[in-house]
């Protein structure tokens, strides 16, 4: 057996063998150096997919510097190893949430040129800072819906590309990948079994889709909720009950929220929910299940084993117990390793290319949100096709002149 402080590496390594989308394009921009002296940070999931990332940035000749997009995410093994390889890294796992953002204030206190986010929390503190870096991107929809607001208020600083508007990071990342990384989470830290299970989604976005595809595999009995009508009639078409959340407390056993809304599970509902209930989320952010309110309920509240947390409500006559998963937190994450390589491969290559293409056009750009440019969709959808061996048709040319008449 290797010893302990070799773990990172070893991990890195095997993301790496499995990320040949995001080798291909390191080792193009290593050999030309194109990073070299730019400063960049970063608020990521330290993981071992994202020390692939890093390390690729590095060996373009990029300055950087590190902190956690989740208290409760990082990987102690994966930290070490980055700053063995003498990566700045400012991350805990603590649930200490004062440290939590003055770790990123520690990275923009290199002005970084451009800033690399997950959830919209730094580059909500870099506008706050007013620092004119030359771009930014984002990788979550919770982020990228927080940054349409502060653009929409003028109160952007720089222009972001939401790489997670990225049709292949909704379809691969979001949907497969998230999908079955949050039922890794839920078995890996209850251990029950899913078949037979009652299950609600709140939510058929992009996540919500590859969760309840998943769920549904395991032969879980699904419902979801929704508030948009064309989610909802689509889900309904995917053969899924569709129903008011109200409706649904009593009588299911697990809820997973996919919204990146607050309170989406909250005090109008603990009161419903059946005797055992378990909640989970699956958003970004901690605010989908109102753990709060239900520690005002309990403070009492326990952890029955690690990352599951029972609240005891209701009065001695009619108690029942709740069970929260990760403290709500993202449970792909917490629970389990996050999205596989071979998903975030995709995703962490178009992270790669759209900081290459803000150097190159930032200073172009308004202060505002940008999709990913559609050349670097197809460009990414290629390299894909390629890693798989897959080969597709091409129009002839009287074909594609018939799309321009």
């Amino acid at each position: 057996m290797k010893p302990n402080n070799d773990v990172g590496k070893e991990e890195y390594f095997w993301a790496k063998d499995r990320m040949p989308i995001l080798s291909k394009i390191i080792k193009k921009y290593s050999n030309n150096q194109i990073l070299s002296d730019i400063n960049i940070g970063m608020c990521l999931h330290i993981t071992k997919e994202t020390s692939v990332l890093v390390m690729g940035l590095s060996g373009a000749g990029a300055n950087i510097k590190l902190c956690a997009a989740n208290p409760l995410s990082t990987k102690d093994s994966i930290r070490d190893f980055l700053v063995r390889s003498n990566i700045k890294v400012f991350a805990n796992k603590s649930t200490e949430i004062d440290s939590f953002y003055s770790n990123m204030d520690k990275v923009l206190d290199i002005k970084p040129k451009i800033i690399v986010d997950d959830g919209g929390e730094l580059h909500k503190k870099a506008t706050a800072r007013n620092l004119s870096s030359v771009g930014g991107t984002e990788e979550t929809t919770s982020g990228v819906n927080r940054l349409k607001t502060l653009s929409q208020e003028g109160r952007l600083s720089y222009p972001v590309i939401a790489v997670n508007e990225s049709i292949a990071k909704q379809l691969l990342d979001n949907r497969f990948g998230t999908g079955q990384s949050t039922i890794e989470g839920i078995i890996n830290v209850t251990g029950v079994i899913l078949a037979g299970k009652k299950i609600v989604i709140c939510g058929y976005g992009w996540v919500g889709k590859g969760v309840a595809k998943c769920a549904k595999g395991m032969g879980a009995k699904v419902t979801l909720t929704e508030v948009d009508p064309i989610r909802a009639i689509e889900a309904f078409f995917d053969g899924y009950e569709v129903k008011v959340l109200e409706k649904v407390l009593p009588e299911n056993d697990i809820f997973i929220t996919c919204t990146g809304q607050t309170d989406v599970i909250g005090r109008d509902h603990f009161d419903k929910l059946k005797d055992g209930a378990i909640l989970c989320n699956a958003g970004h952010f901690d605010v989908e299940v109102d753990v709060n309110y239900l520690k005002s309920l309990d403070p009492n509240h326990y952890e029955v084993k690690d990352k599951v947390t029972c609240y005891e409500i209701g009065n001695s006559r009619s108690k029942k117990r709740i069970y929260v998963l990760s403290e709500g937190r993202v449970i792909n994450l917490v629970g389990a390793e996050g999205n596989s390589p071979e998903v975030m491969d995709i995703s962490f290559s178009n992270q790669f290319l759209a900081i290459v293409y803000l150097l190159k056009n930032g200073y172009r750009l308004s202060h505002k949100v940008y999709k990913p440019p559609k050349k670097l969709d197809t460009k990414i959808a290629r390299l894909v096709l390629d890693a798989y061996g897959l080969k597709i048709d091409t129009l002839t040319s009287k074909q594609a002149a018939y799309f321009t008449q």
